[in-house]
């Protein structure tokens, strides 16, 4: 099916088609189902210790007045945008979150999404299994200022199944994994779970972050990654992500 009613609808149609989403956080992996760990502490948690050096990808820290890795400026996005190929959306036919492996093990006992949650956070500390127990977070989406991992979910900037309507279903395994896990590229970052599945797996045309100063960031993001990995854009998202893009300072 095309880019179904459901999600047309808006919040509430998300609500209910969860499980097509592509980001995810807490209590979900990916597209609003369980995932295998929660990100806040559990009652037989060990004592907090200082969080342990992460892989270097997913240490690489935002540039100055970013706060997503790999981004880059207004007239490289407008660029990249320029070339990308615009394509009606695919069908949802064969998808399944499943086929986009996440969260992939990061090393030190960390995953995709804790490595994620110590990256966005200020004075994060984690247990001895990689959970984050405490730290403070703000939320690009809507501004929101978060203090327990247990209310963020990992936001994939180009939804799993935006990414599938848009190429990634003629991927292999590996490139879908590296997609889905993408610590390099402004492809993952924690927000706020009502911002993250507010937004479901709808393209900038159909929802935007309620905060208009995270504008700037988000159409240069989305952009980045869809140009990183050859994914198509439709008329209309083009047209949205040109509006966000001219909302960056020159």
């Amino acid at each position: 099916m095309n880019r179904h009613t459901g999600v047309r609808g808006g919040v509430v149609a998300v609500a209910l088609l969860l499980g097509m989403s592509g980001c995810g956080g807490t209590g979900s992996s990916g597209d609003g189902k369980p995932e295998r760990k929660p990100g806040g502490a559990s009652p037989s948690a060990q004592a907090p210790v200082p969080a342990s050096p992460a892989p270097s990808a997913g240490d690489a820290k935002p540039a100055s007045g970013d706060v997503l890795p790999g981004m880059v400026s207004a007239a490289v996005a407008r660029t990249q945008l320029a070339s990308l190929t615009t394509g009606k959306p695919g069908t949802m036919a064969g998808y399944s979150r499943d086929k986009f492996t996440h969260w992939a093990e990061q090393g030190n006992k960390c995953d995709t999404r804790e490595t994620v949650l110590r990256r966005d956070g200020a004075d994060v500390t984690q247990d001895s299994e990689c959970r984050a127990v405490s730290g403070s977070w703000k939320s690009l989406y809507d501004g929101v200022a978060v203090n327990e991992a247990s209310k963020l979910d990992i936001d994939h900037m180009v939804p799993l199944a935006e990414a599938w309507r848009s190429g990634a279903s003629g991927w292999d395994a590996a490139k879908r994994k590296a997609f889905a896990n993408d610590l390099t590229r402004p492809q993952l970052l924690a927000v706020s779970a009502a911002s993250n599945r507010s937004k479901g797996d709808q393209s900038p045309d159909l929802w935007q972050p309620p905060d208009k100063a995270s504008w700037c960031q988000y159409g240069r993001a989305w952009t980045t990654v869809k140009s990183h990995y050859g994914l198509t854009v439709t008329d209309a998202e083009r047209a949205m992500l040109t509006t966000m893009i001219d909302t960056c300072a020159s």
